[in-house]
């Protein structure tokens, strides 16, 4: 009896998680096979007005969707695995000290950065900074994606300016939330019909 409970526990605990999606093009059929994340991204939207499509497009590039994502560990001569170079987690990849800001600006005590809900209502609350610290509209995903890779000193201080690899990421940041917000108009009545009375 005991390993039945142990094993539903397990399963249970297996199925709290997402895998990343197989494709990550399409919004609407991200949140077809994600279906709590697009309750997520509407709570997220309402409380800091962060676009959905700005949300999922800042964590594609962040963590290609990935719960568990960390940074790579660096390697002595080749080899040998060493420290990570930051302490990035989850979807978002919040670093600790950010993190606890984040918790500690929101009261969000026991938010975590591989839950779905808590890691987009993070990058909504950090877009919500920038608009404050540095004066950035909440929907500008290319300079928004600069403050969240550079930081709020680093933006004000031009650090991103003249960072080619940068530019492209936020580049490419800034097509894919155009493209994932122009799907979502296309499906978001769908997707509230579907997911009405779910959650």
């Amino acid at each position: 009896m005991r390993a039945l409970f142990l094993c539903l526990g397990l399963a249970v605990l297996a199925g709290c998680g997402h895998a990343p999606p197989s494709q990550t093009h399409d919004a609407c059929l991200i949140l077809e096979d994600n279906r709590s994340w697009w309750r997520a991204l509407q709570r997220t939207e309402d409380r800091w007005g962060m676009s959905p499509g700005l949300q999922l497009a800042i964590l594609k590039r962040e963590s290609s969707f990935d719960a568990n994502a960390r940074p790579a560990r660096q390697r002595l001569f080749g080899i040998i695995p060493g420290r990570r170079p930051s302490s990035a987690y989850g979807y978002a990849q919040a670093l600790d000290s950010t993190w606890d800001w984040y918790r500690e600006e929101t009261g969000r005590r026991f938010a975590d950065r591989d839950d779905f809900a808590d890691a987009v209502d993070f990058v909504g609350w950090y877009g919500h900074m920038s608009t404050r610290l540095s004066g950035i509209p909440i929907n500008d995903a290319r300079n928004q994606y600069f403050a969240y890779h550079q930081g709020h000193t680093g933006y004000n201080n031009g650090t991103h300016r003249g960072i080619s690899w940068l530019s492209r990421a936020a580049g490419q940041v800034a097509d894919d939330a155009a493209r994932y917000n122009s799907q979502i108009s296309q499906c978001r009545r769908r997707l509230n019909r579907r997911f009405l009375g779910v959650f």
